[in-house]
């Protein structure tokens, strides 16, 4: 059989778009496709669609929205890496960005002018995002020169804004607070905004925040064990049950100081405000999922924060997150009682091909 999908880039993060109307609304029918489309059994995805990392296995099915005030609906898959299974739990801000441009160039939002609207619901955490797509002279481009940190390409602009991302942010209803893994206190603040994350002060676990990306790889035993004793406090496990990979995500906070990116950029101290460096599904990431940024900077709002503690106090509007791959800006406004109602973050987006994904058989249930 085959299916047509089209593969974005959105931000850092690659995913295949796959319109509702043309795959199976049943999750698990969806999945057993999704895993046999990209080859999700085998740890290098070869015989698949899969690009074999975090942030190049995700796929996002759209469709337009029953809600009123909503343009697209749009289910996100996190396809697992040689696991055969796919995590339903989460939302990726960096697809969303490929989704807004999806919709807009698949015609299912008209153009408005040099600038479109497009307001997405996640269905899997009921999240509401808006992308200001830019269609300059009232034309949907398919390349444009706005770049984001992690790669120098460029790409169609979209401002990505998430909406009342953080009604309640403190899942324990502590800024900030010990953990106790094996013999080691660790302090973290536990915040659900964008999605639910497990910040880590770097520097009370012997720590930078500022970690290469091997650093980090060492180090992924030790946060999933961190993230595995947070979740059932954050109402995401019961206690001794392993969360699934997604949720919480989990990472270090730090002061900032000189780093060299993954591009080989240099980036002075003064240039951002806090070092920031995430896991994604168990892999250090390469940049910054856009959920976590959003946790990042409604952390950087609340008083006894371990952000607020590297920050010298709540950051209000612009926070800057030095990243492996450079330095992202995320800005909080209409705060209220330490809130925002809208998290945007500036990214790109470029819709790279249309194609038919020949699936095998084994996308199929398989007879008893």
């Amino acid at each position: 059989m085959h299916i047509p999908a089209t593969l974005v880039r959105g931000g850092t993060s690659k995913c295949w778009l796959f319109n509702q109307v043309e795959v199976p609304a049943d999750r698990d029918a969806l999945e057993r496709l999704l895993v046999a489309a990209y080859g999700a059994t085998d740890p290098v995805e070869l015989d698949g669609v899969g690009g074999a990392t975090p942030t190049t296995s995700k796929a996002a099915v759209v469709g337009a929205s029953p809600r009123t005030g909503v343009d697209v609906d749009y289910l996100f898959a996190q396809v697992g890496i040689g696991t055969g299974a796919v995590e339903w739990t989460s939302n990726c801000g960096n697809c969303a960005t490929g989704v807004a441009l999806y919709a807009v160039a698949k015609g299912l939002v008209p153009v408005t002018g040099d600038r479109t609207r497009v307001v997405m619901r996640n269905t899997n955490t009921g999240a509401v995002l808006e992308g200001i797509v830019d269609t300059p002279g009232g034309v949907v481009w398919h390349f444009g020169d706005q770049t984001v940190p992690g790669t120098r390409a460029g790409g169609v602009g979209v401002g990505l804004a998430f909406r009342d991302p953080a009604s309640s942010p403190l899942p324990t209803g502590h800024a900030a607070q010990e953990l106790r893994v094996g013999a080691e206190a660790v302090r973290v603040s536990m915040v659900t905004a964008g999605a639910p994350v497990v910040l880590v002060d770097a520097a009370g676990s012997g720590r930078t925040g500022g970690e290469s990306l091997e650093r980090m790889g060492a180090d992924v035993p030790w946060l999933r064990t961190v993230r595995h004793t947070a979740a059932p406090l954050m109402g995401l496990a019961r206690p001794g049950e392993e969360p699934g990979d997604a949720v919480p995500k989990v990472g270090l906070v730090g002061p900032p100081a000189s780093y060299t990116t993954t591009l080989g950029e240099e980036v002075g101290a003064e240039e951002y405000d806090v070092s920031v460096r995430m896991l994604s599904m168990n892999a250090p990431h390469p940049a910054i999922g856009l959920t976590s940024a959003v946790a990042v900077a409604v952390a950087g709002l609340l008083d006894g924060s371990v952000v607020a503690g590297v920050t010298g106090g709540p950051r209000e509007e612009w926070l800057r997150l030095g990243t492996p791959a450079g330095v992202v800006a995320v800005r909080c406004t209409d705060v209220q009682g330490g809130v925002p109602r809208r998290v945007t973050v500036q990214r790109a987006a470029r819709l790279l091909a249309d194609a038919r994904i020949y699936v095998p058989d084994t996308g199929r249930p398989r007879a008893a």
